[in-house]
């Protein structure tokens, strides 16, 4: 069999401290290399990136900066084929930027004749509809698209894209393994708010949250639950900030809320500047529940079999508890404290059956994960 090297450039929103994005290009970068090794063919990623020596130093890829134009048109140029996604990329919620930007990025590699694949992306909210019918003609000219959730997959349907020329598929980030780091090695970054190292048995609750109502009262329904569950068991609750440095701006909010716990048994500590999407992975594994607003800080939680807590501010974070057969704890508009500390600790409770409930149908989410490469993979073995 003769194997053949094929270029791809990976666009997504990578480089920008993210843990959550990077935990994206991470799991492609993974699946990728993992199916090439099951095939003929041998891939050398190109990734697009905000920060490109930040990129190149912690995947070993090579990367150039999204923005300059020339250097992101040679490497598409030279390469055979440009893979967009995953995440949520094509949305006008955060601004009118990203979807003509990653939509410029997926148009100049057809331009340049190179086969498109979308992976595994989140549709919208798209709500100009003058986007619309520049996704229809840019998605129509892929080589291959999937979807993360029968939304996505819905809204390019009514634009008109075939359903046989969908694939819906569960989050990339389903499918990250663990760090070969030892957990001792993850867990020296743990400290409390003075900055002292935290070393405790007890419960472990992870708590990812963001800023998001402008009189923060989501952030102050969490500490009030919290405090509620604080108040019946001892917990030890572990703040993960997943977008620096705003997330630990977020939490340290919360936290401040949260005062002393520990005349009542509990700890409460944060990761330090941890952007390596394995680590946080490895952070998440050893919660017995994580809390959280970030969807990839659920996806973690979910792919490790650690019970998930939704805070939805966004409607992705409500489709991906119902791919888990689950439901949100409340939204950030609308959060009861007293809801959160019960639902937290019955989970805390029950947490044998919870996964009894749900481990089956995550290992197959893990499985279904791979699919996008696998689908590539194939398209450039048959090409080449």
């Amino acid at each position: 069999m003769v194997t053949t090297s094929q270029k791809l450039v990976i666009s997504g929103y990578y480089g920008f401290r993210n843990s959550g994005d990077e935990a994206v290009l991470k799991s492609i970068l993974t699946a990728l290399e993992e199916e090439s090794h099951r095939s003929n063919v041998t891939i050398e990623p190109i990734v697009l990136s905000g920060d490109p020596e930040s990129t190149t130093s912690m995947y070993g890829v090579r990367s150039v900066h999204r923005m300059k134009l020339k250097e992101v048109r040679e490497a598409i140029k030279e390469s055979d084929g440009l893979i967009s996604g995953g995440g949520s990329l094509l949305q006008d919620a955060t601004g009118l930027k990203s979807i003509p930007y990653y939509l410029g990025v997926i148009k100049l590699a057809q331009w340049l004749k190179k086969p498109t694949f979308i992976y595994a992306q989140g549709i919208g909210p798209v709500n100009r509809k003058i986007f619309n019918p520049m996704i229809r003609s840019v998605f129509k000219a892929c080589n291959y698209v999937s979807v993360r959730d029968e939304q996505s997959a819905e809204y390019l349907r009514g634009l008109g894209l075939r359903w046989n020329q969908i694939h819906v598929v569960p989050d990339p980030v389903m499918g990250l393994p663990l760090p070969e780091a030892k957990a001792e090695e993850v867990n020296s970054v743990a400290v409390n708010a003075q900055g002292a190292s935290v070393h405790t048995k007890l419960p472990v609750i992870g708590v990812s949250v963001r800023f998001w109502e402008s009189d923060r009262k989501e952030l102050t329904a969490i500490a009030a639950g919290l405090k509620k569950l604080c108040s019946k068991k001892a917990v030890h609750l572990r703040f993960m900030p997943f977008h620096l440095p705003i997330d630990e701006q977020a939490s340290r909010f919360v936290m401040e809320m949260l005062g002393d716990l520990g005349n009542k048994g509990s700890e409460v500590s944060i990761t330090k500047d941890l952007t390596d999407p394995q680590l946080m992975l490895q952070e998440v594994s050893n919660c017995d529940v994580v809390i959280g607003m970030r969807l990839h800080s659920l996806i973690y939680a979910a792919s490790q079999y650690v019970p998930p807590v939704g805070i939805s501010y966004d409607p992705k974070i409500d489709q991906f508890m119902l791919r888990l057969d689950s439901e949100t704890v409340g939204s950030t508009d609308a959060l009861d404290g007293d809801k959160l500390a019960k639902t937290v600790a019955n989970l805390l409770d029950q947490r044998s059956q919870w996964l009894k409930e749900h481990e089956e149908g995550i290992t197959e989410l893990k499985q279904e994960a791979k699919v996008p490469a696998q689908q590539i993979i194939k398209y450039l073995g048959r090409k080449g």
